[in-house]
């Protein structure tokens, strides 16, 4: 009699304490085969040594691919073309690799056979709904598996002591301590940071003592006390050159990171809304993205008519929630981006900006599409005759008119009190 073969199931892992326990405990528990998968979106150091410990934990097989380019090209620069901003904060950076990691997961499971896909993410988390709308959009027949939602598996790993516990047992090679002050995500765009002491939302996670968590980016206090100037070059509202050196977007991530980073720029702390219901606190290191975003909204401001300005950015909190909650494949996302696209048709220029001591400030904004034109706006005459000022007598006239019929009807007085 044939033996049936095993089950196989993509893993979203990172070698930490976490996906250690979850690789050996879902292989003993589903019986089946794990092949690993590890995306490179810019963590760095921390991909360090995974091949030998994903086997000796006892994974069958493991990917690790670099998703850097892809990440930079065709996720977020989409989005800060859109000048996506969650809740007016947050630049998305968790949010917008998740669809990305997903997405290769999927691309696995079908090179290999899999028949399911799991993920680490709790059930409190933004990021299990990111994985899982991911997967529903572009392979819908997979069976996700999500121990943190399994009731068994929360029972048997209350806390960390016991994560640890169990992996001395199997010897799963981690390097993991009992107590944790807070977890990190870092990726190309980003470095979060939440739970632990951050929980605490009266936390002053900027004093000198709490120095030490940050990676990206110097405290503003200790950044160099002369400022730096830096030109961004846009065609099309994409950056594609830095203090004019022609770069790919991810050249100009990495350029930007490093810039804003030693200048203290795009630190973030914020009690945000998740998806799921409840308010988290989250603190994070954006550079590179803070000095893209502002300078994108210069050039913007320069380029862009303005009814067209207004209509996308009506959609911008529409076009954020869209990311942070896990939809970035759903058709009202890419008609979305399909408006942002065509809005981006004229904003190519130059932008000059100022890093100082965790701030952005213009120092300058040129452009051959520019729709500025200093002979109409001038407060001299206008040699172009563009504009007579007489016509505004009108034009306030009519903008006045409800207003003034309003008066003769409710009476001066009744805009200046509140309704009862």
């Amino acid at each position: 009699m044939k033996k049936s073969p095993k089950k196989k199931i993509v893993l979203a892992y990172s070698g930490g304490l976490d996906t250690s326990v979850l690789l050996s405990w879902i292989k003993e528990h589903h019986n089946a085969e794990i092949i690993a998968f590890c995306a490179n979106v810019g963590q760095e150091d921390e991909l360090d040594g995974l091949p030998a410990k994903a086997r000796k934990t006892g994974a069958a097989k493991l990917y690790v691919d670099d998703l850097q380019a892809e990440f930079a090209k065709d996720f977020i620069y989409p989005m800060l073309q859109a000048n996506a901003i969650y809740e007016g904060q947050y630049f998305l950076g968790t949010s917008i690799a998740r669809p990305l990691i997903a997405k290769r997961m999927v691309e696995i499971a079908r090179k290999e056979g899999a028949t399911a896909i799991a993920h680490g993410a709790t059930g409190k988390g933004n990021d299990q709904v990111r994985f899982e709308l991911t997967a529903a959009a572009l392979a819908p027949d997979l069976e996700i598996i999500a121990p943190w939602r399994d009731e068994t598996f929360r029972a048997e790993f209350p806390g960390r002591a016991e994560m640890i516990d169990y992996c001395a047992r199997h010897k799963i090679p981690v390097q993991a301590s009992a107590k944790k002050p807070y977890s990190s995500d870092r990726n190309l765009l980003h470095i979060s940071y939440e739970a632990g002491i951050l929980e605490d939302p009266w936390l002053d996670v900027f004093s000198p003592k709490h120095k030490d968590m940050f990676k990206l980016s110097v405290a503003p206090e200790d950044a160099p006390n002369k400022p730096e100037f830096v030109e961004l070059e846009y065609r099309t509202g994409d950056c594609v050159a830095v203090n004019g050196k022609k770069l790919n977007p991810l050249g100009v991530m990495r350029e930007l990171n490093r810039l804003g980073g030693k200048h203290g720029v795009g630190r973030v702390d914020m009690v945000e809304n998740r998806f799921v219901g409840m308010k988290s606190r989250g603190v994070y290191e954006t550079p590179g993205g803070t000095i893209l975003q502002f300078a994108h909204r210069q050039i913007e401001s320069l380029t862009m008519d303005r009814e067209v300005m207004n209509l996308r950015d009506s959609l911008i909190p529409r076009y954020a929630a869209l990311v942070y909650n896990g939809f970035w494949y759903a058709p009202e996302r890419l008609a979305l981006q399909t408006l942002v696209t065509e809005s981006q048709r004229n904003v190519t220029g130059t932008v000059r900006v100022k890093l100082y001591k965790g701030g952005v400030y213009v120092a300058g904004r040129k452009s051959p599409r520019s729709l500025y034109n200093p002979h109409i706006a001038t407060m001299e005459a206008d040699p172009t005759k563009a504009y007579n000022q007489d016509d505004a007598t009108g034009f306030i006239r009519l903008n006045g008119l409800r207003l003034r019929v309003n008066a003769k009807v409710n009476g001066p007085d009744s805009l200046r009190k509140p309704a009862r």
